[in-house]
């Protein structure tokens, strides 16, 4: 007897992009990574439409599979990267409002 499996919790996280874009105005929120949690299994990547995720350089930790970050000042604020990630990794990915994210990081997102 098959076994019916029920995938109705991917409906949210939507398609990987065919097309990559580029930020036209200031997002409201951003995501950003939270390294230590992050296998980087790389599932975001596909789902940026503005391809600003990358792992972060192998150097930096000295471990075989680095984690990946966020190029903040690329980012759209479309939040398809933590919706991925949460529904079929780590819940690695988490959005910060834009104002609070400069705050935090003393950095400008334009």
């Amino acid at each position: 007897m098959a076994k019916n499996y029920n995938y109705d919790h991917y409906k949210s996280v939507g398609e990987p992009a065919t097309k990559v874009g580029f930020k036209k105005k200031r997002p409201k929120s951003v995501a950003v990574v939270d390294e230590d949690n992050c296998t980087g299994c790389q599932v975001c990547i596909p789902f940026c439409p503005v391809d600003c995720i990358e792992p972060v350089p192998s150097e930096k930790y000295g471990i075989p599979i680095p984690p990946v970050q966020v190029r903040h000042d690329e980012c759209i604020g479309c939040q398809l990267c933590a919706k991925a990630c949460t529904a079929l990794t780590w819940d690695a990915i988490r959005m910060i409002e834009t104002d609070e994210f400069e705050e935090v990081y003393e950095a400008e997102i334009s």
